[in-house]
C-alpha cells in the first residue's frame, strides 16, 4: 500500500480550515462570493505556511459547481479533487519556477494562457511556485499579459523571498495584489497535531507536541512532516523522549542542569556538561539554539510573563530556576548569546564546541547585578531594618573612607558624636567619649578611621594600612572592606560584610587567598580569614558612615546654596526632602 504523507493527507480543503492565514483566507472567499477576483495575485511568506494550499483552494472556489454562497468549495466533487491532489487539470496549471524559469518557458505560458477555459462558467488558474526563481527576461515576457489579460485568467505567483522579485521586476508588483502570510502560531501548530494524531489514532504527550511544534519553527508542512517521521520510528503513544531520541533535540533537564551550574559558578561543571552533550550525540549548534529558547523563557518566567511554549508539569521546575537570577542578569545572557549568531561566528567556525564553552563560562565569570539600595547598604549606609541589634560584641577594628568634603560641608552641624565600641558595650553606666564631626576632621586626616586607635606595628594597623592603600587588593573589593567589620580570633581574622556583591567576591578563594598574602606581608605575621555575613551592626551615628537622613540634609544644603531665596520659606514652614 502507498503511504500518503501527513502534510498532503491531511491539507486543508476550504478557506476556513487554513489557520492562522484568516487576513488573506477570509478576503479570497469574499472576493470569490462578490465575484471580485484579482486577475494576479502574490503570495509571499515562510515555507510550510499555506501559500500553494490557499492558491489551489482559491482555484478549488473558482471551478467548484457546488460552491456555497459565502464562496467555500465543497471539496468533495471530482474538479475539487484533481485540483487539489494536484492532478492534471485543463484549467488548473502548477508551474515550479525553479524548473522553468527562462524567457522560453514564460513565453510558452503566455501563449497557453491566451485559450479560453474549458466551460464558459470556468475559470483558468496558473499557480508558479517559487517565483522568484524567474529571470529578468522571464518577468519581462510576461508583464503585458498580467496588465491586461484574457477574461477569467488568474496567476497566482507564490515565493519565500519576494525582495527578490523587487530586485529583479518591480513593476511586477504593481500589477499583483500581495499577500504576506505569516508564520504558524505554537498554539495552532500543537492543536493541528494533536487533531492529526487523534484522526490517525495514536495519543501524545503535550510535552511531545510542544516539542514538536517548536522544532517546526512557525511552518505546519514541516511539523506534520516531523509528525510523520516520528510516528514511523516509534512504536504506541508519541512521548517527549521519543522525540528528543529521534529528532535530537536536547531535552530541557540539560538547560536546567546549566542554568544550576551559572547561579553556582560551577566552572569545571560547565566543560563537564559539554562532553555530556559530545559522548550523547547531540549536535552543539542546535544546543545553542535551544539555549537562546531557554534563556528568553526564564526572562519571560523572572518578569511574570505568561508562557504557554513550557508544559503544565515543567512549568515548576523553570519558575524555581528563574528566580536563582536577576531579570537584568537574565538580559545581558541573552544578549551575549544573540550576539554569537548576529555575527555568524557560530555558522563559520570549524570549532563551535569552543565557541560555546567559551560564552557559557562568560555566563559564569559575568558580574550580577546589583541594586542600588544594596550598594549603598554594602558601603555603610544604614543598615538593613530586619537585622538585630548587637548585644555584645569584641572589639572591632572598622574601616571607613574619607568623607566627600562636599558632603561633609553639606551634612555639617547633623553629625551625631558617637563614643568608641569598648565604651558602648561597657555597660549602661559607661561615659561616652565624644568623637569628632565631619566638619571637624582636618583636611589632612587619614582616609581610614577605627573605633579604637590601633597601637603602631599591629595586626590592626596592617588591616587598615591594607585597606587604605588599596593596592594589590582584588578589582572590586576596595569599597566593601572599608565598611567591613573584622576582628581577631586567635591566627584568624573574622571579616563581617552584609549581604551583596562584596561578600560573594570574598568568599571566593582566589580572592581570599590575595587578600591573606597582601595582609601577611603587612602585619608581619600569616593570619587566615574567615568571611561571613554580617550580623551585628553599630548604630547609624558611626562616625563616616553616610545614612539617608544625611544625605537628603546634604542635597538639601546644596539646593539653598544655589537657590538662596528658598531658605526663608524652608525654615518657616520647615520643609525637608523625602523619596
Amino acid at each position: 500500500m502507498t503511504h500518503t504523507a501527513l502534510a498532503r493527507k491531511y491539507r486543508p480543503l476550504t478557506f476556513a480550515e487554513v489557520a492562522t492565514q484568516a487576513h488573506v483566507s477570509d478576503t479570497l472567499r469574499r472576493a470569490v462570493a462578490m465575484d471580485r477576483v484579482g486577475h494576479a495575485y502574490l503570495f509571499s511568506g515562510p515555507r510550510g505556511v499555506g501559500k500553494t494550499t490557499l492558491a489551489r483552494v482559491l482555484a478549488m472556489a473558482l471551478n467548484c459547481p457546488a460552491r456555497t454562497a459565502e464562496g467555500e468549495p465543497c471539496g468533495l466533487c471530482d474538479d475539487c479533487r484533481r485540483i487539489w491532489s494536484g492532478s492534471t487539470s485543463l484549467d488548473v496549471v502548477e508551474i515550479d519556477a525553479a524548473s522553468n524559469r527562462g524567457v522560453e518557458d514564460a513565453r510558452d505560458l503566455r501563449e497557453r494562457a491566451m485559450y479560453a477555459p474549458s466551460d464558459e462558467h470556468r475559470h483558468k488558474v496558473y499557480i508558479v511556485d517559487e517565483a522568484h526563481m524567474l529571470t529578468r527576461e522571464a518577468w519581462n515576457a510576461l508583464l503585458k499579459i498580467l496588465e491586461e489579460p484574457p477574461p477569467r485568467v488568474h496567476f497566482i505567483f507564490a515565493t519565500t523571498e519576494p525582495q527578490k522579485i523587487e530586485q529583479t521586476a518591480a513593476p511586477i508588483l504593481s500589477r499583483c495584489q500581495r499577500f504576506d502570510f505569516r508564520r504558524m502560531g505554537l498554539t495552532d501548530i500543537v492543536d493541528r497535531i494533536r487533531s492529526v494524531l487523534h484522526r490517525e489514532g495514536v495519543q501524545g504527550e503535550e510535552e511531545a507536541l510542544l516539542l514538536l511544534a517548536r522544532k517546526a519553527d512557525g511552518g505546519m508542512r514541516d511539523a506534520l512532516s516531523l509528525t510523520d517521521q516520528v510516528l514511523a520510528l516509534s512504536e504506541g503513544p508519541v512521548t517527549a523522549d521519543t522525540v528528543r531520541r529521534i529528532l535530537g533535540v536536547v531535552g530541557d533537564d540539560h538547560y536546567m542542569q546549566l542554568f544550576d551550574l551559572i547561579a553556582s559558578r560551577d566552572r569545571a561543571g560547565i566543560f563537564d556538561l559539554v562532553e555530556s552533550l559530545v559522548d550523547e550525540g547531540f549536535d552543539l549548534v542546535e544546543f545553542y539554539h535551544g539555549l537562546v529558547d531557554a534563556l528568553r523563557t526564564l526572562l519571560r518566567f523572572r518578569v511574570g510573563s505568561s508562557v504557554h511554549e513550557v508544559a503544565l508539569d515543567r512549568r515548576e521546575a523553570w519558575q524555581v530556576r528563574a528566580a536563582l537570577y536577576d531579570a537584568g542578569d537574565l538580559l545581558r545572557m541573552l544578549g551575549l548569546a544573540a550576539e554569537l549568531e548576529v555575527n555568524g561566528s557560530l555558522r563559520r567556525t570549524q570549532q563551535p564546541r569552543v565557541l560555546l564553552e567559551l560564552l557559557l563560562l562568560r555566563f559564569v565569570w559575568m558580574d550580577r547585578t546589583v541594586e542600588l539600595e544594596a550598594l549603598f547598604q554594602a558601603l555603610g549606609g544604614a543598615p538593613a531594618p530586619s537585622l538585630p541589634a548587637p548585644v555584645a560584641v569584641p572589639p572591632l577594628v572598622r574601616a571607613r573612607p574619607v568623607p566627600n568634603p562636599a558632603m561633609a560641608a553639606a551634612v555639617g552641624s547633623d553629625t551625631t558624636p558617637t563614643a568608641p565600641l569598648s565604651a558602648q558595650t561597657a555597660g549602661p553606666k559607661s561615659t561616652p567619649t565624644a568623637a569628632p564631626t565631619l566638619d571637624q576632621t582636618p583636611a589632612a586626616s587619614p582616609p581610614v578611621a577605627s573605633l579604637a586607635e590601633p597601637e603602631a606595628g599591629t595586626w590592626a594597623q596592617a588591616w587598615q594600612e591594607l585597606v587604605q592603600d588599596g593596592k594589590g587588593l582584588p578589582a572590586g573589593v576596595r569599597p566593601f572592606l572599608l565598611g567591613a567589620s573584622v576582628r581577631r580570633e586567635g591566627t584568624r581574622l573574622v571579616i563581617g560584610l552584609p549581604p551583596g556583591p562584596g561578600l560573594d567576591r570574598l568568599r571566593e578563594a582566589d580572592a581570599r587567598g590575595t587578600l591573606e598574602a597582601l595582609l601577611q606581608e603587612k602585619a608581619g605575621e600569616m593570619l587566615s580569614l574567615d568571611v561571613h555575613e554580617a550580623t551585628e551592626e553599630t548604630s547609624t551615628g558611626t562616625p563616616g558612615r553616610i545614612s539617608q537622613e544625611k544625605v537628603r540634609q546634604g542635597i538639601m544644603n546644596d539646593l539653598l546654596e544655589r537657590e538662596p531665596g528658598l531658605e526663608g520659606p524652608v525654615r518657616i514652614l520647615d520643609l525637608d526632602l523625602r523619596g
